[in-house]
């Protein structure tokens, strides 16, 4: 009964935004953006179900699909999907907090914390770098490879899974922040991947339960996506009309859609979990491949990224509990 309240509380949220929505969207005489932007909502239908109920933001479905399928730039696709995120996992966030989801606030703060260092330096120093097929495969084959290790030691290995973390020393909470920087950087390149670069580590290092690092890597990703989205909107001021436009067709969809995919996941088992995000990693990399299609040096970085964060996540995983 509490729980049912506090979804109840929950919808009542995302009425709230919906309402400010419309009124915008009236005021502004901005229907017609639906007839030329559809695509994203119907892709967000999808993409917000999987940010509130896996440890990939809504931006690891927009993402590939915005550049793969309809091929817009990757700047275009990064800043849409950090501000489709402070919507979506913003409200799924609510939906966590307010049901007593469990979370894990012992790597959930340094995380953040680390994280909000990771996706400012990433911004200003990392993206003009790295060019946009680079960026699409290195996004889906480190998955792919986080996506193997974490299979083979819950199905060969029979790992021991524990739900909630011990004390952490101070080198430990280090290592998280540091983990953190990594990830924003990577959520700065590809407008998500903090949360499942964290999940990746506190499930291989700590054992920790996938049911428990899910909507903690929520949580996460929604406090990356709010700094991004200002970093972008009110310092660089690179927020173009287009991103604004596919956020504004997106908004009525995420709002219900994160939440109820958070809703969702709550009740499935840890394996059910798992095997959800297999399938959403082994999707991300199989479309990449087809559309891509890699040769030359694209081919052997793609091998490489692959080789690497396979060798990355074994020795994650190879650590003991703190």
């Amino acid at each position: 009964m509490k729980n049912n309240q506090g979804f109840l509380r929950s919808i009542m949220v995302s009425a709230l935004i919906l309402l400010i929505w419309m009124i915008y969207m009236e005021y502004n005489m901005q229907w017609d953006l639906f007839r030329e932007n559809w695509f994203m909502s119907l892709t967000m239908v999808f993409g917000s179900f999987i940010a509130g109920a896996s440890s990939e933001g809504g931006g690891a479905v927009a993402f590939p699909v915005m550049t793969l399928i309809y091929e817009i730039s990757p700047p275009v696709a990064r800043n849409f999907s950090l501000a489709i995120q402070s919507i979506g996992m913003t409200t799924a966030s609510y939906i966590i907090l307010r049901n007593n989801y469990p979370v894990e606030w012992r790597y959930l703060v340094p995380v953040s914390i680390g994280g909000a260092v990771g996706i400012v330096i990433g911004t200003l120093f990392l993206v003009p770098l790295v060019s946009a097929p680079y960026v699409k495969m290195l996004f889906v084959t480190f998955w792919l490879s986080f996506g193997i290790v974490l299979f083979y030691i819950n199905q060969i290995s029979k790992r021991e899974v524990a739900d909630r973390l011990a004390v952490l020393p101070s080198r430990e909470n280090l290592l998280l922040g540091v983990i953190g920087m990594a990830g924003g950087g990577l959520s700065a390149l590809l407008g998500s991947g903090i949360d499942i670069f964290s999940f990746s580590y506190v499930t291989m290092r700590y054992h920790l339960s996938e049911k428990v690092a899910t909507p903690t890597s929520v949580l996460i990703m929604a406090i990356n996506s709010i700094i991004g989205f200002f970093l972008h909107n009110l310092i660089l001021n690179d927020f173009g009309n287009d991103e604004f436009n596919y956020w504004l067709v997106s908004i009525p969809v995420v709002v219900i859609g994160a939440p109820l995919g958070a809703r969702f996941i709550s009740s499935r088992t840890r394996k059910f979990v798992a095997d959800f995000l297999y399938l959403i990693i082994v999707a991300q990399f199989t479309g990449a491949w087809l559309i891509i299609r890699p040769t030359g040096m694209l081919l052997f970085f793609t091998l490489l990224v692959f080789l690497f964060g396979l060798g990355l996540f074994f020795v994650f995983s190879k650590k003991n509990r703190p």
